[in-house]
This record gives structure tokens, sequence and C-alpha cells, in this order.
């Protein structure tokens, strides 16, 4: 492969300065040795030549490597403000009951206390019941059963935010791009209290899009508490639920018909509305709805 045909990122991961180069490793991981090991091989002429370095350096790991790898990385269902990578990989758990959540704090806790470290385990793609059912199984194990677990799921996590790296290029010092929205309705010409709303991200037009975790609009139609976007976000999607606002609607009035034979029942005639958008980091978004009983339009506002 030649340096014009490699991926853009990567590109740039090898002609940058090694300063820069080294602080990017450890924003994938923690450990100096490993970020230390994975540098001295640049430049890397293909994807696979970086992965294979990588996992190279994490089998010279020691535990006390390990260790150092395992203190940037923050419990499940507890991401560290700012910590967009982790936040982003345990998607799953945002979304999570609170009763789920509170059992995965309780096993984290258990894990903790048995093992001496955090509890760590690759959860991108992972529901928060199978992060809770592994943290579970987990505390099974031996010490030297566990460690060996550990640094698989290590390597797991690392080739996730590589890969990110090859992809985007990702070599910032995090900003990220934010996201805000306010609903009116403009059959009442007022706000529009009480919707649901999704946030979503994505990586790359052809990557899945993550559920960060939603809000509602308050007393004046705004939901300003919307998670951060992980870092590397390149398109975000909000998704109102309209029908569940439209039902509140309608059963708060006295005088609402019954639904005719045969009709569905429900009040909204769009029962969600899904916007996407693109972004780019250090941008804030503010992307309002205007809601009616047959339409609704979005833009771009301040």
């Amino acid at each position: 492969m030649t340096s014009t045909s490699l991926p853009s990122g990567l590109a740039r991961f090898n002609a940058s300065a090694p300063a820069a180069a080294r602080a990017a490793l450890l924003r994938i991981c923690a450990s100096t040795a490993w970020a230390d090991r994975v540098l001295v091989a640049r430049p890397f002429a293909a994807p696979e030549e970086l992965y294979a370095a990588a996992d190279t350096a994490l089998a010279a790991l020691t535990t006390h490597d390990l260790e150092e790898a395992l203190a940037g990385h923050p419990p499940i269902g507890r991401p560290r403000p700012g910590e967009t990578a982790s936040a982003r990989e345990q998607s799953g758990m945002t979304r999570a009951s609170a009763d789920l959540k509170a059992e995965m704090h309780a096993l984290n806790q258990a894990y903790e206390r048995t093992f001496g470290h955090v509890f760590l385990i690759c959860a991108t793609g992972l529901t928060g019941e199978q992060m809770r059912d592994a943290a579970a199984e987990r505390l099974r194990n031996t010490p030297e059963q566990e460690w060996r677990t550990v640094r698989t799921e290590l390597g797991k996590i690392n080739r996730v935010r590589l890969a990110r790296l090859i992809e985007e290029g990702t070599m910032s010092t995090g900003r990220t791009a934010s996201v805000s929205t306010h609903v009116l309705d403009t059959g009442l010409g007022r706000p529009a209290a009480g919707v649901p709303v999704l946030l979503a991200a994505r990586a790359g037009r052809t990557a899945g899009w993550q559920e960060l975790g939603g809000s509602a609009t308050d007393t004046d139609g705004r939901c300003r508490d919307l998670p951060a976007l992980p870092e590397g976000t390149t398109h975000a999607r909000l998704v109102f639920d309209t029908e569940t606002y439209a039902t509140t609607r309608a059963a708060a009035r006295r005088d609402a018909p019954a639904p005719e034979d045969g009709e569905s029942g429900s009040p909204a005639f769009f029962p969600e509305v899904a916007v996407a958008f693109a972004v780019v980091p250090g941008e804030h978004y503010h992307v309002p709805l205007l809601l009616s009983p047959f339409g609704y339009s979005v833009y771009r506002g301040s």
C-alpha cells in the first residue's frame, strides 16, 4: 500500500509530530509503555501494521503497565466528564434503567474489592444487561484468570479506538460538538413541553448510530441537557417522540373527540420526527423543531 492510498487518518498519524502522536496514543490507552512501543514502530504502511504493533506492545505489558492502562478507564456506567470515548463505548449502559445501573454500580464495587482495580470490558455494541452479566460472571475468576481477561479486553478496546483514529484521524485535543433544541407547537402558538428527545451520534457516513441518551423539553420547550457528543462524531441525530406529546396534549383536552371505528386512536400524524445533521468539533448546534398537526420544519438556530 502506498502512502497515497493510506486511510487519511493513518496518513495524518504517520506524519504528525511525535508529541502529538504520543498524545493520541495515550488517549487510546493510558499505558505509557504501550504508547511508546507503538510510537517507535511508525510509520505504518497499512492499518494491519498498526494493529499488529499495538497487539505486540500489549503482550509486552507488565502488571504495573496494565494497572496504568486501567487507570485511564472509568467504571462501567460512570464515565468521567469529558471522557467522550468511554461515554460512547458505554452507551448501552447509558440507556439502561435506573435499577440496572444500580446493579452495575454494586457489581463494580464488588469487583474492585475482589481484584483491586476497575472492571474492564470492551463495551462497544453491548447492552447494559450484557455488561452486568459479564461482571457477575468474572467475579468467579481467580486473579490470574482475571488479569488474562483484562489484557484481552484492553486489546479489544485499543483496536476499536485505533480504528477510529485510522478512519477519522482524530488528533485533536478533545474538542467536541454539542447539541441543543427547542420545540414550538405552531398549532397552539406556544412552546411544546414534555416532548421526549433522543440524541444519537455516528463517526463516519458508514458507521452505525450510537444512542447517547435523551431528555425532554421543559416548560419553555427547550431541551438543554442532552449528552455530550463523543470525540470524532461526524453526524448527530435527534429523534422527537411527537406521539407521546400529542397523546398527552389530547388527554389534557376535555373535549378531545373519541377515535372513529377503524382509526388507530393515535392523535399524532407524525408519531416521531428524526433529524440527522453533520457536525464539526468545537461547534454548538441548536436545532429547533416547529411542529404542527400535519407538518413540521427544522433549521439550525443560534
